[in-house]
Formats: structure tokens, sequence, C-alpha cells
């Protein structure tokens, strides 16, 4: 009996989240096509840069950032309307600034299967027969999409309707949230840089540049448009569930950079060895290998012609590193402590299996 009600409790909220998925979508594309009426009248060679954004935004992706802010609405107790969920789906626009930059940053080819905003450019610019650089083309208009989706990002959040109270609440968080993002994606960059592998950077670079702007602070967000006063309590119980689940959730992505499927992830296979990353798995593994180890992987790291048979090799190098159990290990205790506050009294009851569901999904992943 319990678990066939648990398994129907999770289909419900499965359904539940792909209508709010849908929901998100359909404001999406609706405001999208606003701004493309509005580019489109200010020059036709504007058409690119909305085909391209509408690709990137309503192709794909998981919504997570706005199902966690409506995870949030739920938890203080609030309905959700048509004007909330516009107001949370400006998340998709703040997130798509930071996949179009981080991109560039990184030099990723990819993303989702195909071309990077700043390839995708490139392209335009080569297939166009273009004078000057294509690859300069393509990394300045890759900043100035990156860059227009963050403007419309407050945009869509001013104009959706919400009343004033909730979205003076919602923006305090939202200016907090993107400047966490912005140190965050510094560090990030720094750390490239540094001499030393550490854990403990990687950890702190993944709360500021993912834990917290995926899942705390949205969480916030939809707490505050619900209960745009007497929220404290909320809040603080939303971060005790946001924070270690935004670093368990960071921490499967590492995992997924290294060990995920091409086919699901998009992005080809070991693409954090070939790129560099400083992940707490690598650091990890550099700790616990022996000299002849942490040699063989540093000659790699950061190479992007690294052949499909050497990141096999890297990739059992790490295994038996035991780093990826502790990373597993790591991700276990975080997501069972996120969990655990899901049953502050402080958060409406009718919150609790959306949480669950949400903060499981998003730890269990293979993409």
């Amino acid at each position: 009996m319990v678990s066939g009600y648990r398994c129907r409790v999770a289909t419900e909220v499965k359904q539940a989240i792909e209508t709010v998925r849908a929901e998100i979508r359909s404001e999406l594309a609706d405001y999208l096509a606003g701004q493309r009426t509005y580019l489109t009248s200010i020059a036709s060679e504007l058409v690119p840069v909305c085909d391209a954004l509408d690709e990137f935004l309503l192709d794909g992706g998981k919504r997570l950032r706005p199902l966690f802010a409506y995870s949030g609405l739920i938890a203080s107790g609030a309905t959700p309307t048509r004007e909330i969920i516009r107001a949370i789906s400006s998340l998709e626009l703040l997130q798509a600034c930071a996949l179009i930059h981080d991109d560039l940053m990184d030099r990723s080819d990819t993303r989702r299967g195909k071309p990077a905003i700043h390839r995708h450019f490139e392209n335009l610019h080569q297939s166009s027969a273009m004078n000057g650089l294509a690859t300069q083309f393509g990394e300045a208009a890759a900043v100035l999409l990156g860059d227009l989706a963050l403007v419309w990002s407050d945009q869509m959040l001013n104009t959706s309707g919400i009343p004033t109270q909730s979205l003076l609440a919602a923006h305090l968080i939202h200016d907090e949230m993107r400047v966490e993002l912005m140190a965050g994606q510094y560090l990030d960059v720094r750390e490239a840089g540094e001499k030393t592998y550490s854990a403990e950077r990687s950890l702190r670079i993944a709360r500021y540049k993912s834990g917290k702007y995926t899942i705390e602070r949205p969480l916030h967000i939809g707490a505050v448009i619900g209960a745009p006063t007497n929220h404290s309590a909320l809040l603080d119980a939303l971060s005790r569930y946001g924070l270690p689940l935004g670093e368990a959730f960071q921490l499967r992505d590492d995992m997924l950079g290294i060990f995920g499927d091409p086919a699901v992830t998009g992005k080809p296979a070991g693409d954090d060895l070939r790129e560099g990353k400083r992940t707490v798995l690598i650091a990890m593994t550099l700790e616990s290998l022996d000299q002849s180890g942490r040699d063989e992987l540093l000659a790699h790291l950061g190479q992007p012609e690294i052949s499909p048979a050497k990141i096999e090799e890297l990739r059992a190098l790490i295994t038996s590193s035991g780093a990826v159990e502790k990373v597993e290990s790591l991700i276990e205790k975080l997501t069972n402590e996120s969990l655990a506050a899901i049953e502050d009294p402080a958060i409406h009851p009718s919150s609790r299996e959306l949480l669950t569901y949400i903060a499981l999904s998003a730890v269990k992943r293979s993409a």
C-alpha cells in the first residue's frame, strides 16, 4: 500500500511539473515573439539574433530555475497565477545569459548537441562570406546576445504583472543572485590560473556559480513572490534545503562532465577533461593519486585534442583513485541534509512531495 501510494504521488508530482514546464515555455514563447517584433522593426539584420535566442530558449532545457522558484512559491502556501509563472519564467533568460557567456569563456563548441552561440555566429559569418574575422564576430555576438538575455530577464520580470509588493521583494533576491553568480563566474575563471588544485576552492565556486544561483535563490524568489512579508523563517528553511542540494547538483554536473553519455548530455565525452575544468572531482582525484598518476592526469588536463582512447584511460585513473566514490558519497550526504530540511514547519506541507521529487531529480539525473 505504501509503495503504491508513493508511486501514485510521484506520478502526480511529475505530471504537475510537466504542466508547469509547458506553461513556462509558453510564457517564454509569448515574450520572445513580442521581442522579435520589436527587434526586427529596428533592422532585418537582427532576425538571426531572434532565431538564435528562440532556438536556445525554446528547444530543450530542464527549466530547473523556474521550477525551483515555483517550488518556493508552493512552499509559501501561495497559489500560482499566470502572472507568477511569467515572472519566474524570466529566470530562463538569466540562465541563457550565463550559458552563452560560459560557453564563450570555456571555448565550448557545443551546447545541447548544437553549436554554442559563439560558434553559431562564427558559422554565420563564414557562410555569408562577410568581411573580417569569423571568430571575432562570433565572440562579439555571443557577448551581446548574452547581455541581451540579461536585459530581457529584468524586463520580463518587471512586466509580468505580479503585485508591486511581490515584485519589490523578488528584486531584492534577484539582485543578490546576479551578484553571486558573477562572483562565482569570476572565481571559476580565476581558478584556471591557480598553480594548485583545491577541493575546498572548487566547492566554494560550486556554491556561488551554481548552487545558490540554480536552487537557493530561485526558491527564495518564488517564496517572496508568494509571501512578500514575514518570510524570514521560510527563507531560512529553504536555504537549509537549497544550499546543500545546490552543491550536490553541481557535483553531479561535474561527474557528468567526465562520465556522462554524449547522446544524453549533448556534450562530447569527457568534455571537462579537454577543457581542464577544476572541479571537486578532479581536485579529489589529484589528492588521492600517487606522483606518477598525478603527472599523467595533469599532462592531459586542458588539452583539446585528447583522443577517445586517452579519455577512457583518464576515466579509469580517476575511478581507481577513489574520487568517484568520495564524490558520490558527498552527493548522498548533501542530498540527505537537504531533504531533512523539508520537514521544517515554515515550509507549507503541500510542497513537501514536490520539493522531494525535484531534489531527487536534480541529483540523480543523467544530463
